[in-house]
């Protein structure tokens, strides 16, 4: 394997070496049409808001018709400068706010175009327990991972150190980056471009705040530099043979007791403070066990050798509270608005949880949604004469649907009652009206 690696960095050195002169060319290599006609594609797939100075993606093409040959002798030269990124605020699913930072579109064109190379040159180093932003790997390939760790050994891996880095994206160290891109970088104009990316600035009420640490999260750069940054601390945690699984800046570490976690937890936590300048969130990091940690959203039961994935009860809080919001009563929608919203959610939300294994919770929280439906429709048939025209249309007899379609209950009562279910079934919704249900398929 050692020797597959240095013929694969030889063959990357003599591709970035000019062959009649020795000289760096990558960023010759950066700008040639075919990989520039990749990044265009690239940026205009991803779309995106337009940054400091107003260019939307439809509009590049057209700009760089006009102006390419000056940028790119700019980029050439050395004396390209990037715009300051415009400050977009997130809120994140558990609280707080997430700081994005958007570039114009031409500087995220010449970002995606640095990427697509730099990424050639990094893939071959990084970790194979290193998931997040890398071609042909996921978060269920991280889950599947930290799924083996559990059931590896007699006993397993049952101890876990979850560490969380606190602002991680604002808090890179410049200057330790840019020593670890020069490792495998030797051309100094990609180098100093790069620089300038990460110190363009942020632009917040019309004026320019500096930035001295970070990446700023919005970019196409920014995934790639994080994982050179955090690259490192993969290689200390295999040198020191410990079984751990990182997307992104979110990464967990298996022990088989609860000494060894107390013990790793605390030299990390060194190592990431002293060495990589960050710094560690001590509220949220902890030792746990796999079937109480938050791993991308999922969890694990585990019985002996038995280890199944299934979803956190933190992911299925944030599915009800959207949910909640989807089918508010005094949203005005009709019920066929309100289900194609409802399906386009749910199809997403259960593209990424489609790998649990435990299926113990959906039905009750199918029957909680389609309650949900059944307090909207009571809702929209409003006055008693709708209400007992619907119920008897439905198969009740006139007597129940009047004194079921009279009572003074709220909708969300009304929902259990059980005539309003018999002439809403379940099919009802899902055959009738096309309500999609995840996991439906598991139960049957």
């Amino acid at each position: 394997m050692i020797i597959a690696q240095q013929s694969t960095e030889m063959a990357i050195a003599s591709y970035l070496t000019d062959p009649s002169t020795g000289a760096t060319r990558l960023m010759e290599i950066i700008l040639e049409r075919e990989n520039m006609s990749r990044a265009l594609q690239q940026v205009r797939a991803n779309k995106g808001a337009p940054g400091v100075d107003g260019m939307t993606v439809d509009q590049l093409p057209s700009y760089l018709r006009r102006h390419w040959t000056k940028v790119k002798a700019a980029l050439l030269n050395g004396t390209y400068e990037p715009l300051p990124v415009r400050r977009k605020e997130i809120e994140k699913p558990q609280g707080g706010v997430r700081l994005l930072g958007i570039p114009v579109v031409l500087d995220r064109l010449i970002q995606q175009a640095v990427a697509q190379v730099l990424q050639q040159i990094w893939l071959p180093v990084f970790s194979n327990s290193s998931f997040g932003f890398i071609p042909k790997r996921c978060q269920h390939d991280a889950v599947y991972r930290a799924k083996q760790y559990v059931e590896e050994g007699y006993l397993g891996y049952r101890h876990v150190v979850d560490m969380d880095l606190s602002k991680f994206f604002d808090r890179v160290n410049h200057d330790r980056l840019m020593s670890r891109l020069a490792t495998r970088m030797h051309d100094i104009r990609v180098l100093k471009l790069i620089r300038k990316f990460l110190t363009s600035g942020v632009m917040i009420g019309g004026l320019v705040e500096p930035a001295n640490e970070g990446t700023p999260q919005g970019g196409p750069l920014s995934p790639l530099l994080s994982n050179i940054v955090l690259d490192e601390l993969d290689k200390e945690l295999e040198k020191r043979k410990l079984r751990f699984v990182r997307y992104a800046d979110d990464f967990i570490i298996f022990v088989r007791s609860k000494r060894a976690a107390t013990r790793v937890m605390a030299s990390v936590s060194r190592f990431i403070t002293r060495r990589l300048r960050l710094k560690v969130n001590e509220e949220k990091s902890r030792i746990t066990h796999p079937w109480w940690m938050c791993f991308l959203g999922f969890s694990f039961t585990s019985k002996r050798r038995d280890t199944r994935i299934r979803i956190h009860s933190k992911s299925i809080k944030r599915l009800k509270d959207r949910v909640r919001e989807l089918t508010d009563r005094n949203c005005g929608k009709s019920i066929h608005q309100t289900i194609f919203d409802l399906n386009q959610f749910l199809r997403g939300w259960w593209n990424y949880y489609r790998i649990t294994q435990s299926t113990n919770r959906f039905r009750s929280i199918h029957g909680w949604i389609m309650r949900r439906l059944r307090a909207i429709l009571w809702k929209q048939w409003k006055n008693p004469r709708t209400r007992v025209r619907e119920l008897s249309k439905r198969g009740i007899t006139h007597k129940l649907a009047v004194t079921t379609g009279n009572a003074r209950k709220g909708p969300w009562r009304m929902s259990r009652v059980k005539w309003l279910i018999i002439a809403l079934p379940n099919a009802y919704f899902r055959r009738t009206l096309g309500l999609f249900l995840p996991g439906v398929h598991l139960l049957s």
